[in-house]
């Protein structure tokens, strides 16, 4: 268990009632997170506080099983349960115990006696000096629908924590070595007596982190990370969709104490053609046709995304007539390709010659069928 969880509301850090559902969680966290990102804050320290606060609260609530846990430390916190440490009164008013012990129900410490190991000294389950996995991180990219078609290597720019580039996250100076703290054997914690408990604290020889670093690393001065900007490659496969969110191994935030690093969840954003909707796998296509052409029927050329084909018209087609073109619609890296449904539309045209008008004229008086007789 984190020992901020005591003091710290992650969910009025994010703005969210306690019982709020994962999505509403991840939305107030996307929302926050633009708004105190240090890309859009410059130099705004205050921001970067800001980000780091809503970041850490989305990466417990975010979390399934670090959720459950946090609400049941909460839940004992706020019942009285952690009022007796530190030599206040506790059992029936004698020192080192619980003040509020009358008001800790058993079946809310549930199994956290092992998750709290390193905050009562039970057990060793929890150690500061373990491997933490670094959490994800999150990001936007706009593409040309084009690219989103027929896939596209691209690359996106982050900015935030990322393991040292001198010292590759270890926080020691190349060349020499980091060992393991002699004071806690490496569990980051120390055992200290407060009554009728063992009360863990962190370590005071390597401060939690369970090592010891002789000589820091001059550029991250010990901490195995720096913040700075990432340019990050990937590849966007043919046929994504808009909305889909891809998953970059280990080019998230990096991990502590030799844990893995998290993730980078990147959600493709595709702007829309000016030539062609999507259905799919389907392309649409709307494509105008002369009042003659319709009539007479004619052979067109439409576009598709590997260059034009010739489409039939058939004569008496009627505006709205949808053909379709098998195979020219979008093909996915897996699964069969889509077809180009292609729409015709008869046009009218707004001006007319003396000639055009006359000609038409006489096809109106020649005309011999009632289009409306339906209606009577």
């Amino acid at each position: 268990m984190n020992r901020d969880w005591l003091t710290k509301d992650f969910y009025k850090t994010l703005g969210v009632s306690n019982d709020a559902s994962p999505d509403e969680i991840k939305k107030s966290y996307r929302k926050l997170a633009q708004q105190h990102h240090p890309d859009a804050n410059p130099g705004d320290a205050a921001a970067e506080e800001k980000f780091k606060e809503i970041s850490e609260a989305y990466a417990t609530l975010s979390n399934p099983e670090q959720r459950k846990e946090y609400d049941q430390v909460r839940r004992v916190s706020e019942s009285g349960g952690f009022g007796g440490f530190g030599g206040q009164p506790g059992f029936g008013g004698q020192p080192g115990g619980f003040s509020g012990y009358q008001q800790v129900r058993v079946e809310d410490l549930g199994d956290l006696f092992g998750g709290l190991g390193d905050l009562f000294g039970f057990g060793s389950r929890g150690s500061r000096g373990g491997p933490a996995q670094g959490s994800d991180l999150e990001t936007e990219l706009t593409i040309p629908f084009d690219d989103a078609a027929h896939g596209v290597t691209t690359a996106v720019r982050i900015r935030g924590a990322t393991s040292c580039s001198v010292c590759g996250g270890t926080g020691a100076e190349p060349g020499t070595t980091v060992h393991t703290c002699a004071q806690c054997g490496g569990r980051g914690v120390v055992a200290q007596n407060q009554g009728f408990f063992s009360f863990s604290q962190p370590c005071p020889q390597c401060r939690g982190s369970g090592r010891v670093i002789e000589t820091p690393c001059s550029t991250c001065r010990g901490s195995g990370t720096e913040n700075k900007e990432r340019e990050i490659k990937l590849r966007v496969p043919a046929g994504v969709n808009n909305g889909t969110v891809l998953r970059l191994r280990g080019k998230g935030a990096p991990g502590t104490q030799g844990g893995r690093d998290g993730d980078l969840l990147v959600r493709i954003l595709v702007a829309p053609s000016r030539t062609f909707g999507r259905k799919g796998n389907d392309l649409t296509l709307k494509v105008p046709v002369t009042y003659p052409e319709a009539a007479l029927g004619t052979r067109i050329e439409v576009p598709t995304l590997n260059g034009p084909v010739k489409l039939k018209v058939p004569a008496g087609t009627p505006t709205g007539k949808t053909f379709r073109v098998r195979g020219r619609g979008i093909s996915p890296e897996t699964g069969a390709p889509g077809d180009l449904l292609v729409t015709v539309e008869v046009a009218v045209p707004q001006r007319l010659s003396r000639e055009e008008k006359k000609l038409l004229e006489q096809l109106a008086e020649l005309e011999t069928e009632d289009v409306r007789d339906h209606l009577e």
